[in-house]
Order: structure tokens, then C-alpha cells, then sequence
């Protein structure tokens, strides 16, 4: 597929989207920047329900940084077992709360770099966090965005998340890259599901060039 047919099939999507979905949202469960944090690291390779099944106590034990820093992977396992890769995950909040305390007064920090240098924080869980909690544009590309842009040909041959992102960058206005996450996102849990794609209830049937494959 063409780079121009590419970014007609974004501003296809896009204009779709902009009008039945202005403001998309997370559905991951949280109220401050730091439980925005640990959710998304929780939600590595594990569903969003999942992880709102699991917050809300971790949360009540660990309500902020300083009692999260407190805190031995030991102590965090029991609240995050049913999530995937719990003992990583544990080690991953354990520093995050030791590192927040010790270099960002208890604060999550609201730049790429600061949040990249956090445990278990990449570059999608950063560009997740920087978005939704301090309204900075970024794209994020998990497994639903990079398999959605693929099948409805908003990207070409792109190989990686960081080829998918770096194509829907270049044609996705710089104002609507955090909704564009959602957007994607959404499209690939409930329609553009990965086996068996729910092509009959989707708006883009009349040209996604998936159609007839």
C-alpha cells in the first residue's frame, strides 16, 4: 500500500472518529498521576479490567509514592498476583516508588526522559502517562494500535510499534495524537478484535482494504 493511500485512510478514520468520539478516556481506573502510573505498568501484557479488579486495594495499602517506596516487592506481590508477571511488576512498582521519592520529591515527573529512566516505565508506558496525565501529545502503540493501523492500511509494511508510530505521527494532526490512541485502541478491542475481526459492525467496511482478504 501507497504512503498516500496510507493518509488517506487516516483522515478517513480520523474525520470518523473526530465526530462519534471527540472525547475519548482511559478505561483504566485512576485519580492522580501516580495511579495513572502503576496502573499502566501493571497493564503490560495484562487486560485493563484486570488491572481495575486489582488497584483499588493496592491503592488502599499504597496510596502515594512515599508508602509505595516503603514498600518491599514482597509486600506489593500478594495486591498484583492475578496480573501478568506479577514478580516483575512488583519489582517494577517497588523502585518506582523508591526512584519517585529519592529524585522527584514524590512526584511523577511530566517529561519522556524522567519518566523513561523510571523501572518498567518504556517508551509507550511514557507516551501513556504523558498524555493523559499532563495533556502532552504522544501517540502511544500497543498490540491493538499496531495491528488496527495495519489491517485498515493506515500504515505500510511497518514492521514495529516504533515504525507504526512513526507513520501515524506523520499523517494524524500533532492535536489529536493522545485521541488517536484511544481511538485505535478502542476500534481494536471491541471491532477490530485480532481472530476473528467484527468486520460487519464496522464503520470503515466500505474501505478497509482488509475487506475480501
Amino acid at each position: 500500500m501507497s504512503l498516500l493511500s496510507c493518509r488517506a485512510n487516516t483522515d478517513r478514520a480520523c474525520a470518523y472518529f473526530r465526530e462519534v468520539q471527540p472525547d475519548p478516556f482511559s478505561e483504566l481506573h485512576y485519580h492522580t498521576p501516580y495511579e495513572l502510573l502503576v496502573a499502566v505498568v501493571l497493564s503490560a501484557q495484562c487486560t485493563d479490567v484486570r488491572v481495575n479488579q486489582v488497584t483499588p486495594a493496592l491503592f488502599a495499602r499504597f496510596p502515594n509514592p512515599k508508602s509505595l517506596a516503603e514498600a518491599t516487592a514482597e509486600d506489593i506481590y500478594p495486591y498484583i498476583a492475578s496480573c501478568s508477571y506479577p514478580n516483575a511488576k512488583a519489582k517494577y512498582l517497588a523502585g518506582i516508588g523508591a526512584r519517585l521519592v529519592a529524585d522527584f520529591a514524590g512526584e511523577v515527573p511530566d517529561t519522556r526522559e524522567a519518566l523513561e529512566s523510571l523501572p518498567g516505565v518504556g517508551h509507550k508506558s511514557a507516551s501513556v502517562v504523558l498524555s493523559i496525565a499532563f495533556g502532552v501529545p504522544a501517540l502511544a502503540v500497543d498490540t491493538h494500535v499496531h495491528r488496527v493501523a495495519a489491517r485498515m492500511g493506515l500504515t505500510s509494511h511497518a514492521r514495529t510499534p516504533e515504525e507504526t508510530e512513526k507513520q501515524l505521527t506523520q499523517n494524524i494532526p500533532r492535536e489529536d495524537w493522545s485521541r488517536a490512541h484511544h481511538w485505535l485502541i478502542l476500534h481494536g478491542r471491541y471491532i477490530c478484535v485480532a481472530r476473528k475481526p467484527k468486520c460487519a459492525a464496522c464503520p470503515f467496511v466500505n474501505w478497509c482494504p482488509q475487506i475480501g482478504l
